[in-house]
Formats: structure tokens, sequence, C-alpha cells
């Protein structure tokens, strides 16, 4: 007799993961008006980057952990970021810098995961073993990933938001920006260091995984007879 299927249905319905939908949800609509109403993209794409914070914490409340809702979360994060850098980069020349930053932001965590998976950890969040200060520091402390994290976000919104044109020169944009006194050019100035030490833990954090994807192999290699 053939072995009847666990149900899945409970575990799509876990609270964090419908507050995930609502994020992928808001999202859509954030994109949808991107052009023609900047602030209330501004708005909702932040307001959904901020639920990542309330899934977390329902399903830590609720006991409802899950595989498919981690994986979510960071699905959402990572392709919401990806249109946002996208979006930059039919605005600002050169174009590559933005492209350049989702590469290694996708690469990064593609390879962190993976590797994560190769040396059997719960978590990718799981770094004591790493030989990086910072690294250990960015998954160890709540409060300095979130600077890192909000910084970084914050800066694209704002970059979006002070583009007058639809194609901008980067460095007189943020220069002409940094000079003048106004909101956007104070949240422009306070995220660009935390958005620095987030693309500095990116390339740390894609080294790591190569790393731990190299090991493997050269483990694997030895086992054979």
């Amino acid at each position: 007799m053939a072995k009847q299927r666990p149900a899945t249905l409970s575990v799509y319905l876990y609270i964090p993961n419908i507050v995930g939908y609502t994020r992928v949800l808001l999202n859509c609509i954030a994109f949808s008006v991107c052009f023609s109403n900047k602030t209330l993209f501004s708005l909702l794409y932040f307001f959904s980057f901020c639920c990542d914070a309330v899934d977390g914490w329902c399903a830590r409340k609720f006991n409802q952990v899950s595989t498919f809702g981690a994986v979510l979360d960071m699905v959402t994060d990572r392709v919401s970021t990806a249109c946002l850098l996208v979006i930059l980069s039919q605005i600002y020349r050169p174009s590559l810098v933005f492209l350049s930053l989702l590469a290694l932001d996708i690469a990064s965590h593609w390879l962190q995961m993976y590797s994560t998976f190769l040396s059997g950890k719960a978590s990718h969040k799981d770094v004591k073993d790493s030989t990086s200060w910072l690294f250990r520091l960015y998954y160890g402390n709540p409060m300095f990933m979130g600077y890192c994290c909000v910084s970084c976000e914050v800066l694209y919104i704002t970059l979006l938001l002070i583009a007058k044109n639809q194609t901008e020169n980067l460095t007189s944009v943020v220069v002409k920006s940094l000079m003048q006194i106004s909101p956007l050019s104070l949240l422009l100035a306070l995220s660009i260091f935390g958005w620095s030490i987030k693309q500095i833990i990116n390339v740390i954090q894609m080294k790591t995984a190569a790393d731990v994807c190299v090991l493997y192999d050269i483990e694997k290699q030895h086992k054979k007879p």
C-alpha cells in the first residue's frame, strides 16, 4: 500500500508565511508604480522590508519556524533587492555599478546557502567557525546586521528618490546631494557607511562559502579508493 503524503496545507498557512505572502504582494504593487509614484513605491517597499522582522518574530512567537518560511524569506529579500538594483541601473550611469552589486548579492547568498547544506548546518547564519570577526559579528549581532541591511535598502530607495531625470550620472548626483541640507541628503550620508560594510560582508561571505565548497570537493576526492 502506498504511503500517504502528509498534509502540506498547514505549513503554507503558518502565520509567518502569510506575512511572507503579504511582503510579496506589497512588492508587486510597489514595483508597478515605481516610476509613476516614487513616494508610494518607497513606502510600500520599505514596509515590506520591515515585515521581514515581523515574520521572524511570528515564527518564534507561535513556534512556526519552517524551512519553507526561511526560503520564502530569503528569496523575497533577494528578488526585491535585485529588482530595485535593476531599476537603478536603468536610471544611473554607469549602470554596471548596480548590476555588479546585484551579482555580488545573489552570488554571495546563494553560495552561503549551498555551503550551509554541504556542511550540514541548520542555518546559514551559523558562522561561529568563521575566521573573520566581521562576518561573525554580522550574523551574531542582530542589531549590527539590522543596521547594515536597513542602510543598504535606505540607500537604494534614497537614490531612486533623488534622481530627477531618466538618465543620471551616479557620482554627480551623490556629490550634489551630499552638499545639500535636506532629509534625503541626511539619509544618504547616514546609510553609506552601513551599505559599505554590507558589501564587504558579501565579499567575505562569498569567499568563505566558496572555500567550504572547495574543501568539500577535496575531502570527497580523498575518500575515493
